[in-house]
C-alpha cells in the first residue's frame, strides 16, 4: 500500500469523526506518509515554533506537513515527497501559519481535532487558544485500526530487522568472557547492532541478571551497568534493532558457569511456554488473553506461576510496543497479520531465572516466528 493510499484510507476513516487531525513526527506519522524519525535523545532538543510541527489533515483537501527551519534543514525533512511543505522561520509566528491552514480546511473555532497520543501538551495548549470551542480526540486510535494488522510487505522488513539482531547476537557472543561487566556487554550489543546494519537499538538495550551472588536490579542502571559478571549467573538479554524504521524485540538466556538441573529445568519450561503461546496464535480462533493463558498454563502446572511476572507479549512493529496486548485483560481477536512478542520468563531473584523473545506473525494454523536461532541455553566458561 502507497503512502498516498495510507493517507486517503485515513481520511476516509476520520470523515464523520473530526474536521481536522494532526500528527507529529512520531510512528503513527511515519506509517501514514513515510516521514521518518531520527535518533532520540536523552534531553530535549526545542526549536522555535516547535509545537506546530507536524502533518495536518482534513477530509477532502491535501494534507500540508510544517516544520521549524531547523528541523527542516537539519532534519533534511525540507524535500518530504507526496505533502506540501510549509517552513516555518525562526522569528515567524507558529500561530499564524496554523491560522492560515486553519483557513485553508474552512474549519471553526468548534472544531473536531484528532491529535495523535504522541502530541505535546503545549501543541494541545496552542491549539485550544486557536481553537477555544474546538472538541479533541484521539486520531492514534482512529490509526489504529490500519497499524495493528501488517501487510506481507511490513512482516517482511520486520524479518530483516530480526536477521539484524540475531546475526548482532551471534557476534556479541563471541565476545562474551567471565568476568566482564554489564556496561560492556550492553555496548557491544548496541555496536553490532549497528555494524549489522541498524540505525540503532529499538529501545535502551537490557541485561536482567540473576544469581546467588547476583541482585537482580531495576531502574538503576548507572548502579548496575558497573558489575562484574561471574558464575553462577542468568543473564537474560533483551534488545533489537531499528530497519526501515520498525522496531525488533529480542530475547535469549546465557548462563555463566554450567548451569545446575534446577537452572536447566526452568530454562526448558520457558521454552515449552513460549511454544505454546506461538501454536496458540491461530488467526480468528483466539483471544489475545486466550494466548497468554495457553504459554502461562505451561509454567503454572510446574509450579512456577508466580514467577511468570508479565504479560506474554505485546503487538510490534513501527513502535516497539503497540496494542493489543498479549495479557489476561485483552479479550481483542487476533487477525492474520498481526505482529506479537512471545516473551515468557521465569525470574527467581537469588536463583536463577531464564527468558525468551522472538517477533511472531499471526497464521490462520498457528504463529510463524521471524527469529528462530539459539534455542538450546548458551552457557559461557
Amino acid at each position: 500500500m502507497s503512502y498516498e493510499e495510507r493517507l486517503q484510507r485515513f481520511a476516509g476513516l476520520l470523515a464523520g469523526q473530526a474536521d481536522l487531525a494532526f500528527f507529529p513526527i512520531s510512528a503513527d506519522l511515519q506509517y501514514l506518509a513515510g516521514i521518518p524519525r531520527d535518533i532520540p535523545n536523552f534531553g530535549a532538543v526545542m526549536h522555535p515554533g516547535a509545537w506546530a510541527e507536524g502533518l495536518w489533515i482534513a477530509p477532502g483537501r491535501p494534507p500540508v506537513f510544517t516544520l521549524p527551519r531547523m528541523t527542516a534543514e537539519f532534519g533534511g525533512l525540507g524535500g518530504i515527497a507526496g505533502v506540501e511543505v510549509m517552513v516555518l522561520g525562526d522569528f515567524d509566528d507558529p500561530a499564524a501559519l496554523v491560522r492560515q491552514i486553519a483557513g485553508r480546511f474552512g474549519l471553526t473555532a468548534r472544531a473536531r481535532i484528532a491529535i495523535s497520543d504522541r502530541t505535546l501538551g503545549e501543541t494541545v495548549a496552542a491549539l485550544h487558544r486557536l481553537f477555544p470551542e474546538a472538541t479533541f480526540s484521539s486520531a492514534t486510535a482512529v490509526l489504529r485500526s490500519l497499524r495493528a494488522v501488517k501487510t506481507e510487505a511490513e512482516i517482511a522488513k520486520m524479518r530483516e530487522a530480526g536477521a539484524i539482531t540475531e546475526a548482532a547476537f551471534t557476534d556479541v557472543l563471541a565476545q562474551l568472557r567471565i568476568g566482564m561487566t554489564e556496561l560492556e556487554i550492553i555496548t557491544e550489543v548496541d555496536f553490532q547492532l549497528r555494524r549489522h546494519g541498524a540505525l540503532g537499538p529499538s529501545f535502551t538495550t537490557s541485561l536482567y541478571n540473576v544469581g546467588p551472588n547476583h541482585e537482580l536490579i531495576f531502574g538503576q542502571r548507572e548502579k548496575a551497568w558497573h558489575r562484574e559478571l561471574y558464575p553462577p549467573v542468568s543473564i537474560l538479554f533483551d534488545f533489537g534493532a531499528v530497519h526501515d524504521g520498525f522496531c525488533y524485540d529480542y530475547g535469549r538466556t546465557v548462563a555463566f558457569g554450567a548451569p545446575d538441573a534446577a537452572f536447566q529445568r526452568v530454562y526448558d519450561l520457558v521454552m515449552q511456554s513460549q511454544a505454546a503461546g506461538i501454536a496458540a496464535l491461530k488467526a480468528g480462533q483466539a483471544t489475545a488473553a486466550q494466548v497468554d493463558a495457553a504459554a502461562r498454563q505451561v509454567i503454572a502446572d510446574a509450579g512456577y506461576g508466580a514467577e511468570f511476572r508479565h504479560r506474554l507479549g505485546h503487538g510490534i512493529g513501527l513502535d516497539v510496543h503497540e496494542p493489543p496486548f498479549l495479557t489476561a485483560s485483552d479479550e481483542t481477536v487476533i487477525q492474520e497479520g498481526m505482529l506479537f512478542t512471545v516473551e515468557p520468563s521465569i525470574l527467581i531473584y537469588g536463583q536463577c531465572s531464564a527468558r525468551v523473545e522472538d517477533v511472531v506473525a499471526v497464521r490462520p494454523g498457528g504463529g510463524e516466528p521471524l527469529t528462530a536461532g539459539f534455542q538450546s541455553l548458551i552457557v559461557i566458561e
